[in-house]
């Protein structure tokens, strides 16, 4: 089987032939049809995160999927063969770029009827992000004011149509050309990251959801309102995090130092620091399926390159993507 690999951190990654995915019990071997590409694996392959992700060397890339069902484990139950699926596999079972994969059962749901294939690709990882900020974490109720920035990126061009579907006044961070587009996908309020300070123009926000980092959320800090929530994917993450990812106690040390800055900061400020790293949820991804298919979400979808271009396709992500989402599709092969 051909997939793409990290055989070193801070190398181009390779195609090379690896061993056919073993599938257990609950598992379901899928055919890959495109993969969605995500700053996660740039993050992988430089050796960012291997602290918290420690993966063994050499490691399949790759966080989206969608595709065919070709078999299943014995115990599995809500998927046959044929079915149309897409995930975002678990952290420890990452490989979407790759012709075939084992995901959990518990991972998978049934792909959106009303788009395409590299549509759905698109989506796990980052409508799964915005789905845990704001209703699991956030709790976003109709009437409340959310920030999300990056609106017209990958993770915030999601979040601002499902933070308006859950009735929040909503305003977003974009480049003066991406005003219109963050506008239709649902934003009340546009700011200009480069000629406007969102903190001189918001202020009793509910709820601030942060792709960047740094500085930038240090500062969004300040636009909540007592007792809101800041809620990170860049980080960095926090004590709360450790003790969920079952670190031992010297690494949640070392996290938590981390993260002692600003939660400092928000503590001063009356307000709350959370990181989230989002998990895989079948569950959850079959609710935004069903949000897709009423119109409610719409993927955005900037390009697609075929499967033997993913190295140019992560530089152009790694150079910035204005808008949505990078996808690879694949050519198709019969198994065997």
């Amino acid at each position: 089987m051909r997939a793409f690999a990290v055989t070193k951190y801070k190398r181009p990654i390779e195609l090379r032939d690896v061993a056919e995915p073993e599938v257990g019990d609950r598992d379901v071997l899928v055919r890959i049809e495109a993969a969605g590409l995500n700053h996660l694996d740039e993050k992988i392959r430089i050796g960012e995160f291997a602290q918290i992700l420690p993966y063994r060397l050499p490691v399949v890339l790759g966080n989206d999927l969608a595709g065919t069902v070709i078999r299943v484990g014995r115990l599995v139950r809500r998927f046959q063969p044929g079915d149309r699926v897409f995930a975002r596999p678990d952290d420890a079972r990452i490989g979407t770029f790759a012709e075939r994969i084992a995901v959990a059962e518990s991972d998978l749901a049934l792909t959106p009827t009303s788009i395409s294939t590299a549509e759905a690709a698109s989506l796990p990882l980052v409508a799964l992000t915005a789905w845990q900020a704001l209703v699991e974490r956030g709790n976003v109720q109709p009437g409340q004011k959310v920030l999300i920035h990056a609106g017209a990126g990958g993770v915030g061009s999601i979040a601002i149509q499902l933070a308006a579907h859950l009735g929040a006044t909503v305003a977003t961070t974009a480049g003066a050309a991406n005003a219109d587009f963050v506008r239709d996908l649902g934003a009340d309020i546009v700011i200009d990251h480069r000629s406007e300070d969102f903190t001189q123009i918001l202020s009793d926000y509910d709820l601030v959801l942060d792709s960047l980092g740094g500085e930038n959320l240090e500062r969004s800090l300040r636009v909540l309102k007592p007792g809101g929530t800041a809620i990170g994917i860049a980080g960095p993450p926090d004590p709360a995090f450790a003790r969920r990812r079952g670190m031992n106690p010297v690494l949640r040390l070392a996290v938590g130092a981390l993260s002692r800055k600003v939660r400092r900061q928000a503590k001063k400020l009356g307000v709350t620091y959370e990181f989230l790293f989002m998990r895989a949820d079948g569950e959850q991804l079959g609710e935004i399926a069903a949000l897709v298919d009423h119109g409610v979400l719409r993927p955005v979808l900037a390009r697609t390159y075929p499967f033997d271009e993913l190295p140019e396709a992560l530089a152009d992500l790694a150079t910035g993507v204005s808008r949505g989402k990078l996808v690879i599709t694949m050519p198709v092969r019969s198994h065997g």
